[in-house]
């Protein structure tokens, strides 16, 4: 049997968010897929899913962003795809939130604000706790809730949030994400 790689999807693709996911992938031995970037999305699922299939390391991060339509756009298309394919292993999502508050959102298992605090409520583009218990608003989060993943964490503007989250100041928010996805998935333990 094949092994599956380990990957953590990001909905977001933005420069901000590359450079964010470049930089913590890189502190912990993962790979980012930096051609994931774009805003939107550019490349489809099974582009996507041969890249990753090509990184060098586990876990493999992925970008995918619809810019801000509304539905399914091709972010969420490729997302469903890699999310599903039989060759991958999805570790966890980091649900970014935005703008279209009351038009797209999703169920997140926990947020993280920006001061690097859990909290069970959403949080906003600022990374500021919101109204809504378990729920993101976001402009790729559309089909979250169609996929079977172990853990989603809401976090606000990745690499922004009043700079609290900037490469310059480590990418807490983000790490802090990504720490508790490979918890809360068994990656350390299950580590060949």
């Amino acid at each position: 049997m094949t092994k599956k790689r380990k990957v953590i999807l990001v909905t977001d693709g933005d420069e901000y968010a590359a450079r964010t996911v470049e930089y913590v992938a890189a502190k912990i031995g993962g790979r980012a897929i930096s051609r994931s970037q774009g805003n939107p999305t550019t490349l489809t699922g099974p582009e996507i899913v041969q890249l990753i299939l090509e990184a060098k390391n586990d876990p493999v991060f992925v970008m995918f962003d619809d810019c801000g339509l509304l539905g399914e756009g091709a972010g969420e298309t490729a997302l469903k795809y890699v999310a599903e394919h039989q060759r991958i292993e999805v570790l966890g999502v980091i649900a970014v939130a935005s703008k279209t508050h009351q038009t797209e959102w999703a169920r997140v298992d926990v947020s993280i604000d920006r001061f690097g605090e859990l909290t069970e409520y959403g949080v906003d583009k600022s990374g500021l706790k919101d109204l809504e218990v378990g729920r993101i608003s976001g402009d790729t989060v559309y089909c979250l809730d169609l996929l079977d993943v172990p853990i989603i964490v809401g976090i606000g503007d990745i690499g922004k949030m009043a700079r609290k989250d900037s490469v310059n100041n480590g990418c807490p928010v983000t790490m802090k994400a990504v720490e508790l996805i490979l918890e809360r998935s068994g990656y350390h333990d299950n580590k060949d």
